[in-house]
């Protein structure tokens, strides 16, 4: 049923849970919180940040490697 209301609208569920991820990361800017609010790994929701966030792409929060 959930599925169906989605297609009638036209825009994927799975869209919608990236869109708030992305929102979250804009405000909070924690992969912490991303972390715990949407059960995202470390490097899902560092990912998000650094996306939301490209001038912390060289601090603490960026992936080494």
């Amino acid at each position: 049923m959930v599925q169906q209301r989605f297609q009638r609208v036209g825009v994927p569920a799975g869209r919608l849970r990236v869109d708030r991820i992305v929102d979250e990361a804009r405000h909070s800017a924690d992969p912490v919180r991303l972390m715990e609010l949407f059960g995202l790994s470390n490097l899902s929701a560092t990912r998000y940040v650094l996306s939301a966030h490209p001038d912390k792409r060289n601090g603490p929060i960026a992936p080494q490697g």
